[in-house]
């Protein structure tokens, strides 16, 4: 007696939407008027529209301070965390998940600071 295993083919792969502004735009930014984060993420949203990433496979990271609200405001993956503990998490997420776009944002305090140990 014999088994006879059938396996369906797998699904046509759909073309993906284009990647706008507007699908990416998560959150709107409460930065405090003047604040230079909005001009920082006014263009981080013009490369993702060029690049034409995949929103899924997008990584924000951020510390502590007004640039922990970045990944609030992109429709993707992301959490801020401790002090200037951002740069070995997005060491960690690049080394583990080398398919996935990690971008980390961070101040004075995370880079120069308490955080800049890990570069």
């Amino acid at each position: 007696m014999s088994e006879t295993t059938t396996t369906a083919a797998p699904p046509a792969s759909e073309p993906r939407e284009k990647l706008t502004k507007k699908a990416v735009t998560a959150d709107h930014p409460t930065w405090c008027p003047g604040c230079g984060d909005f001009a920082v993420l006014a263009s981080f949203y013009k490369v993702l529209e060029k690049r034409q990433l995949d929103h899924e496979k997008i990584v924000t990271l951020a510390g502590i301070g007004c640039s922990s609200r970045f990944p609030y405001f992109v429709n993707g993956h992301g959490a801020h965390f401790i002090h200037g503990r951002a740069v070995p998490l997005a060491s960690g997420i690049s080394l583990a998940r080398p398919d996935l776009h990690v971008f980390l944002f961070g101040g004075d305090g995370d880079g120069f600071s308490i955080g800049g140990n890990h570069l």
